[in-house]
């Protein structure tokens, strides 16, 4: 799990945002933010997919845990 949240983590600096600009993005808050990037929270659906749509990534590169995508 710390690995997908690393990915996230390092996606949203790349994107230049802070933990607070994602969360007002996606309608979440800062808190939850820091979680999901701690491997404390696992977000719902709708949260990865605003996520993934708020930091130009995929679901498969930012929340897929091993090598095969989801099928």
């Amino acid at each position: 799990m710390a690995e997908k949240n690393e990915r996230m983590k390092v996606a949203r600096t790349a994107a230049g945002l802070s933990q607070q600009e994602l969360a007002d993005a996606v309608g979440a808050t800062r808190q939850t933010i820091g979680l999901i990037e701690a491997g404390r929270y696992n977000p719902s659906l709708k949260l990865c997919t605003a996520i993934c749509k708020a930091l130009g990534a995929t679901l498969d590169g930012l929340f897929w845990e091993g090598d095969e995508p989801c099928i």
